[in-house]
């Protein structure tokens, strides 16, 4: 069976913030993670993507954003060119018009935290 995958739009390299609890929580829950950061660089000991583009991943399972809702809605389209099985739009992430917008473009998109959803705890992740 192929390894599960997830893109964290917004990963982090600094260990308090959610987007890197999330690259460790994935991780550790199995899922081959690719963060994704305009800066590039490396998160967690993995290559970071500079855009959704960038993921050598032809299927993704999902995508976890960390990102301000003005900024995701703009990378709707990229996320809706590149597919996914679910789009988890973390706390603070989410907006009525970003998850309406998402789900037009025949996103699955869930407004939760897909750290919970794993069954891990962020608090889990100092």
């Amino acid at each position: 069976m192929p390894k599960r995958t997830v893109a964290i739009l917004g990963a982090s390299a600094d260990r308090s913030k959610f987007g890197n609890k999330s690259v460790r929580a994935h991780a550790q829950a199995g899922y081959e993670v690719y963060p994704v950061n305009p800066k590039g660089g490396l998160i967690e000991g993995l290559p970071v993507y500079r855009s959704l583009a960038d993921v050598p991943a032809d299927h993704l399972n999902r995508i976890s954003v960390y990102l301000p809702p003005a900024v995701g809605f703009t990378t709707l389209a990229e996320i809706a060119a590149k597919g996914c099985d679910e789009l988890w739009l973390n706390p603070g992430s989410e907006s009525p018009e970003l998850i309406a917008e998402a789900r037009r473009l025949g996103l699955n998109a869930i407004a939760d935290c897909s750290i919970l959803d794993l069954g891990l705890c962020p608090r889990q992740f100092p």
